[in-house]
């Protein structure tokens, strides 16, 4: 479809929604890792055949998906608009400065983030995301993300994460000498021995810049980054007896480079300053942060994405049948997780795929607005910015 044909559809929604649009849930489907089964879609819609299973949810999503099967437009949300089919992405390009504001789109080119939901089974293999520098060999866009661990849902079997060395490595230059045989040999999870975990806990989280090494846990985990699905994987084994393709370890990387340098070059790519930091829990755990100037009488808001301007993001609590006036900087990406309520008049619901996922354009996100909670219960959402809209975000205090 033309982009002057996009332009009059979505605008016609726009109007008649006041500035905000719905968005369809859209899933992911992998073949690496066992489903945890917590999405809440049915037992039977996990299973995706050769495609693997659902084991993410995409958010607000302009990124492709890179899987090596599947359909084209996989991890694309799509706007809800009945007998049309127009990905966000679409729209984002022929409608760019009525949702993200002229003066933003004059400097940035997409809404610039990703969210996800992601939920397995078992661990995920110990791997890193591409620096910039080692992502424009590629052709790719370097994914710094952050985690939130979801509350009032099952940990899952192993909710710790396994994140960096430890530091004596890195200080005694080890790095290569103690790690690069695990990737040589590619038949074992030993490599986790040489990493420090920590404990998932539910309604906190962590930032992770890209080059880190990490190995995530169990938990139902909100997580929001740079948009890209980049990644090296160093861990052969997750289940006993069953061998990660070596591929994987390879993916993002020039055939070249392979040939020339083999498993070191991947080795290459971490940065090892961040991944030996001794103080590495303080300097990237993040709690929530009340945002003093917005609460109010029946609700409030607190960031639980921070410490970078790449991306940011609030979680707003509405208690029953009570409201809250909210006001923001700049387009921004909804997800309801509980309760059920309205949004500048517009229905909403946890756990309906029709009615939980919302985008709130510019010229309506930086107007006050009326979020109502019509529950028995506390309205809990999350609301998500991509870069730059957010520049009064708290800092952690880095210790050294």
């Amino acid at each position: 479809m033309e982009d002057s044909a996009i332009k009059k559809i979505v605008e016609k929604e726009l109007e008649k929604n006041n500035g905000i649009l719905y968005l369809k849930a859209c899933w992911i489907a992998r073949t690496f890792i066992p489903p945890g089964k917590r999405l809440g879609l049915k037992e039977e819609e996990y299973d995706m055949g050769k495609r693997g299973y659902i084991t993410e949810r995409w958010i607000g999503s302009e990124t492709e998906a890179d899987n090596p099967s599947g359909p084209d437009d996989e991890g694309l949300s799509y706007i809800d608009i009945e007998g049309e089919n127009i990905t966000l992405k679409d729209a984002v390009r022929a409608l760019g400065g009525t949702i993200m504001g002229e003066k933003y789109a004059g400097i940035h080119r997409s809404l610039g983030r990703l969210t996800k939901i992601y939920d397995y089974e078992t661990r995920i293999h110990y791997h890193l995301h591409l620096r910039q520098k080692d992502a424009d060999l590629v052709g790719k866009v370097a994914k710094e993300e952050a985690y939130y661990f979801l509350e009032d849902v099952d940990m899952g079997k192993h909710p710790e994460t396994f994140f960096g060395v430890h530091p004596y490595i890195v200080e005694q230059n080890l790095q290569y000498d103690l790690l690069l045989p695990y990737l040589v040999d590619w038949n074992s999870n030993q490599i986790l021995k040489h990493s420090r975990a920590y404990l998932n806990v539910a309604g906190e989280g962590f930032h992770i810049p890209s080059g880190i090494l990490h190995a995530p846990g169990t938990a139902l985990t909100l997580e929001i980054q740079e948009p890209s699905d980049n990644f090296a994987m160093l861990q052969a084994v997750i289940e006993e007896g069953h061998i990660t393709p070596k591929d994987l370890l390879f993916k993002d990387i020039r055939k070249e480079d392979r040939e020339k340098h083999g498993e070191k070059i991947v080795l290459d790519m971490v940065d090892w300053p961040l991944n030996g930091d001794p103080y590495f829990y303080e300097n990237r755990h993040m709690a929530p942060v009340l945002i003093e100037e917005t609460k109010q009488e029946n609700g409030h808001e607190e960031w639980i994405y921070y410490n970078t301007t790449k991306f940011s993001g609030k979680k707003v609590t509405v208690k029953p049948h009570g409201t809250f006036k909210s006001k923001d900087n700049g387009v921004y990406n909804v997800l309801v997780w509980k309760g059920s309520g309205e949004i500048d008049g517009h229905e909403v619901e946890s756990k309906n795929f029709q009615l939980d996922e919302v985008l709130v354009t510019h010229e309506k996100a930086t107007q006050e607005i009326l979020i109502e909670n019509t529950g028995s219960s506390d309205l809990v959402l999350f609301k998500f910015f991509g870069p730059d809209i957010n520049t009064d975000i708290p800092y952690i205090s880095v210790k050294k």
